[in-house]
């Protein structure tokens, strides 16, 4: 659903960046809230522990590379090969192709898998746990043990991100950006695979309204 107008309480609204532009911060609320709860309300994410993120340049795994690095984690990241650099330039440590018939025995005993893909790399994902390893997935619900969860409303987790983002210690990739006309090509582009950052639907200012 798109619109020009939204009904929000005001208990959940926080300013926008200020380093950022109005479209720019549109790509934030929803993808770094889901990555933030993901590692560090669902995840329980602490530093030095070694960090999975599948699907690192995506428009939620843009946020958990770098929330991740942020925390002192060891951010392991999947990506194709050709966004490899993409993904390091987010902060990843090692970064490894999932697709890879030796992605398993590349990466070590893992603390946390955060799961943005879904498929058969969350399939796989709970052999790669360390013990006492956590699985979290906002892509679809893991078999077995693991956690999936909707993104919630958070104000002060607003306010943090937004802190992060002037300080420079979280930078927004954008993937492609549609006018409110083009939303429904926007909505298919947003469930295709291979997107690096958010799409993001811009409303432009009617200069005709009163």
């Amino acid at each position: 659903m798109a619109a020009e107008y939204a009904a929000v309480p005001a208990s959940l609204l926080a300013p926008k960046p200020a380093s950022l532009s109005h479209v720019e911060s549109a790509a934030v609320p929803l993808p770094a809230l889901s990555a933030w709860q993901g590692l560090f309300v669902h995840g329980r994410l602490a530093a030095a522990e070694r960090l999975l993120v599948d699907g690192a340049i995506g428009g939620v795994g843009q946020f958990a590379t770098q929330l991740g690095r942020w925390c002192g984690a060891h951010v392991i990241a999947t990506a194709s090969p050709d966004a490899f650099d993409a993904a390091r330039a987010l902060g990843a440590h090692e970064v490894v192709d999932g697709r890879s018939g030796r992605f398993d025995e590349e990466l070590g005993a893992i603390d946390l898998v955060f799961d943005t893909v879904g498929g058969e790399l969350l399939a796989r994902a709970s052999a790669l746990l360390a013990p006492g390893g956590r699985l979290v997935s906002v892509a679809e619900e893991p078999r077995g043990e693991g956690t999936y969860f909707v993104v919630e409303p958070g104000r002060e987790q607003l306010i943090e991100l937004a802190q992060l983002v002037d300080r420079g210690r979280l930078r927004v990739a954008i993937d492609t950006t549609f006018t409110l006309a083009e939303a429904a090509a926007a909505f298919e582009r947003s469930l295709a695979s291979g997107k690096r950052g958010k799409v993001v639907i811009g409303v432009a200012d009617d200069e005709s309204s009163p």
